[in-house]
């Protein structure tokens, strides 16, 4: 276990120091109930077909009993605007792994265009900064003359845009991103390496549909491509069984990964609880008794004797 944690602690400790592009590559959180909170995805699904504003919020506790292992925090606002005609957004998050964090807020904008009877197309865009840091108080060296600059608290902020478009009807979407399209050079302060390191664009397509079967019951599945280079091709296939839009029971499968089980309840249309669990398919189940996340959220300002496009 000690030769584990060692690892750990090296890898999170060369992700955030040295200057390649490999090393910052995987940089967005990563979260199993992405099916409830899609905003966070794409900057275009906000207010896409909603008379209420929505706001989520995931917690992420990833390879619980492994030391330093990663945790997320994400809070999402979205919502119409004029007439439901454009979308307004913002996200904020803080991701932890050990002495590193990275912290970021952003704001959204949506414009909504009806195609037809059926089809609705938003496109989107947001921008926002991030912040890098790593706490050099909280690591440990082999060598007290390695790394020297390591030893205080340094961080680096960089701005940060992306840009989506998001087709949907009452059963069916598909959602397109790019966040972090723009390269920001990352340094932080007082460090000196060969070449700065950069964020990295990541690429997201999100589609599914939603099964009508009988009057109570839906089945939704869905699927999430992930991809940023050089990292290899991640996807995400998931099946969501939702009883009279209160109840659902869900299962996903990450490649290389995990496979989770999630369930959720709506209670009067307006507040959201969400839990899923990952267990680890890779060697660190051996280590680890899995990854907890819990998801709430809360709709307000919806009118009465209003029709909800498509329940989430």
């Amino acid at each position: 276990m000690n030769k584990v944690k060692n690892i750990f602690r090296s890898l999170l400790l060369l992700s955030v120091l040295i200057g390649t592009e490999e090393t910052f590559a995987q940089q967005l959180q990563q979260y199993t109930q992405y099916m409830l909170n899609d905003f966070v995805l794409n900057p275009a699904i906000a207010g896409k077909g909603k008379d209420y504003w929505d706001c989520r919020t995931n917690s992420r506790y990833q390879w619980q009993g492994i030391t330093d292992a990663p945790r997320t925090y994400i809070m999402s606002l979205q919502g119409p605007f004029k007439n439901r005609k454009m979308g307004l957004g913002s996200t904020l998050f803080t991701d932890i792994t050990g002495p590193t964090r990275r912290v970021g807020v952003n704001m959204a904008y949506s414009y909504h265009l009806k195609l037809n009877n059926e089809y609705n197309l938003n496109l989107g865009l947001s921008a926002g900064i991030l912040q890098y840091s790593v706490d050099g108080h909280k690591l440990t060296l082999h060598d007290n003359d390695d790394l020297i600059m390591v030893t205080q608290y340094r961080s680096a902020i960089v701005p940060d845009f992306g840009a989506g478009a998001y087709l949907y009807s009452k059963k069916l979407f598909v959602s397109l991103s790019v966040p972090q399209f723009y390269e920001a050079q990352v340094k932080l302060e007082g460090l000196t390496t060969s070449e700065l390191s950069r964020i990295k664009p990541h690429f997201y397509a999100l589609a599914g549909y939603q099964f009508d079967v009988g009057e109570d019951f839906q089945v939704e599945p869905s699927f999430l491509i992930k991809y940023v280079k050089p990292a290899p091709v991640k996807i995400d296939v998931g099946v969501r069984g939702i009883y009279q839009k209160k109840i659902w029971l869900g299962v996903t499968y990450r490649t290389n990964d995990a496979i989770s089980a999630m369930l959720g309840y709506m209670h009067n249309n307006w507040l959201m609880i969400g839990y899923s669990y990952d267990y680890t398919t890779t060697r660190l189940r051996q280590y680890t008794t899995g990854t907890h996340e819990i998801m709430l959220g809360l709709r307000f300002r919806q009118q009465e004797n209003s029709a909800v496009k498509k329940e989430d």
